[in-house]
């Protein structure tokens, strides 16, 4: 059906308004109980991203949506013009226009961008298979408003969120606020003193109060544990430039490598870009390549359908080709700090959930998530090597923040490293600690009591250990050097959560 039939409008015209949508929001804010004044208060919004402001001396605090709106971006007389289902934007110039049609939820039903636009642009609704759209928004160099469509083009003030905000101190607990109108003074903020943690699992937050909203993880998402409830980071979407179903290769400068160092970074079609999704590292093999790891992973097919963003790291070479630094062979770069500088750079384009953060990887990339296990427990929710253990060199090393979940895949027909462990026999330095020594590192290391047991997939799994982290063992009789197996790593890796506490 073809759309807007019922609206096919002879010239029904609409001026771009000068007046953009725009709040303000201002108070004072105190401590609850002595009622003192808080200054140095940071005060952020979850949903409008650049914004923000601090309490001064007296705990008094504005903070405010200063934009120009669309006019100053555009000709004085720009217009829109809307005609037998084909939308008209005349008098205009700017960088890049993005228009987009939605429905009466608010859901994009089709989008258009155009570069360099001097003069007019047009979207042809008749060739779009978007059905239902009831709102207009256009976006001119980063601003935006909405339009309702209907007898005539006309401005909604109402097309941009309310703030939604957030006040933070040292020493105290979150305060969120919710604004209610464009413009609000007087309003009376109240912050606890303690942490954000939660101090009882039936603990609720409360609305337009000064309380962080805490959430359940659901099962998927975090392990069983002794507690009953895991605080939930809220992440804020907005203003994030991840564009789905492209991949970018990235190049950064980091400290402590010898040259810039790269990486894919996929996004997936199913990525939306409006709530928080987990990501997922994924180490290449010594001699490969972040374009072959991102070819042959196992986890690529599964990720991809739940718009969970994939990295391919590139290593360097020392000696054997391209690898990581995980003991005495085979890169002189800080892999560390890499994959540190990775993450940053991702998640401030893309939406990323900071507790379900992952690492995977096949051979000398297996050896890489292992290290990582030892060494950024506080950054990883949970890893997934394949094809190769703990050296003796980096397990002596090991420092764990905290107790962290490990799924490894082996085969004992292992040619490359072998099952059994010791002298690599590449003169590379390498001594591992074998399939079953490193099951048993993870496992002391994670303060797993009792013996490991079967689990539904065949695997050897210790489930008794700190916090609810799990240490798991899969392997392959007869199986040689060879990919971990996606379909049990993850779902074995999405069900662990970062504890919030280390986010930063």
């Amino acid at each position: 059906m073809t759309m807007f039939k019922s609206m096919a409008f002879a010239g029904s015209i609409a001026a771009l308004s000068s007046m953009a949508f725009a709040w303000s929001v201002s108070g004072t804010i105190t401590s609850e109980g002595s009622g003192r004044a808080l200054s140095g208060v940071k005060i952020t919004s979850f949903n409008y991203a650049g914004v923000e402001s601090t309490s001064g001396a007296d705990g008094t605090f504005t903070i405010s949506n200063e934009s120009a709106g669309l006019h100053s971006a555009m000709a004085a007389k720009a217009t829109i013009g809307f005609s037998n289902n084909i939308i008209t934007i005349s008098g205009i110039k700017a960088q890049t226009v993005t228009v987009s049609v939605m429905d009466a939820l608010g859901k994009v039903c089709a989008s258009q961008t155009q570069h360099y636009v001097n003069g007019f642009m047009t979207f042809d609704l008749n060739k779009s298979t978007a059905k239902g759209a009831k709102f207009l928004r256009i976006n001119v160099d980063g601003k935006g408003a909405t339009y309702q469509l209907g007898k005539t083009v006309s401005l909604m003030k109402e097309g941009d969120p309310l703030p939604f905000l957030q006040f933070s101190l040292d020493g105290y607990k979150n305060a969120t606020y919710q604004a209610k109108a464009e413009v609000e003074t007087d309003v009376q903020v109240k912050m606890t003193r303690g942490s954000n943690e939660p101090t009882s699992s039936d603990s609720k937050p409360e609305s337009s109060s000064a309380k962080v909203e805490e959430k359940s993880s659901s099962s998927e998402q975090t392990a069983e544990s002794s507690s009953a409830e895991i605080q939930q980071v809220i992440v804020d979407c907005a203003g994030k430039t991840a564009q789905s179903g492209k991949d970018e290769t990235v190049t950064l400068t980091v400290k402590g490598s010898s040259g810039p160092r790269k990486f894919i970074m996929h996004v997936p079609s199913a990525y939306k870009g409006d709530k928080p999704v987990p990501l997922l590292i994924d180490y290449h093999p010594i001699g490969g390549n972040s374009e072959g790891q991102m070819r042959d992973t196992k986890y690529k097919a599964l990720t991809d359908k739940e718009g969970v963003i994939s990295l391919y790291p590139q290593g360097t070479t020392k000696t054997m080709g391209p690898g990581w630094n995980v003991g005495p062979c085979c890169s002189n770069d800080d892999d560390l700090e890499f994959t540190r500088e990775m993450i940053k750079y991702v998640r401030e384009k893309a939406c990323i959930d900071p507790q379900r953060i992952y690492a995977a990887g096949f051979s000398m990339g297996g050896g890489m998530s292992n290290h990582v296990a030892c060494m950024m427990s506080d950054v990883f929710a949970a890893v997934a090597p394949a094809a190769m253990d703990l050296n003796k060199t980096n397990s002596a090393k090991c420092t764990k923040a905290r107790p962290i979940s490990v799924i490894n895949f082996r085969g004992t027909g292992d040619n490359v490293c072998r099952y059994g462990g010791g002298d690599s026999g590449f003169n590379d330095g390498l001594n591992f600690l074998g399939a079953e020594g490193t099951f048993k590192f993870w496992a002391d290391a994670d303060g797993c009591t009792g013996s490991p047991s079967k689990n539904k997939d065949g695997c050897d799994e210790y489930s008794n250990c700190k916090d609810g982290v799990k240490v798991v063992l899969c392997t392959k009789q007869g199986g040689g050097h060879e990919q971990g197996d996606g379909n049990i790593g993850w779902p074995f890796l999405k069900q662990f959560t970062l504890p919030a506490s280390f986010v930063k």
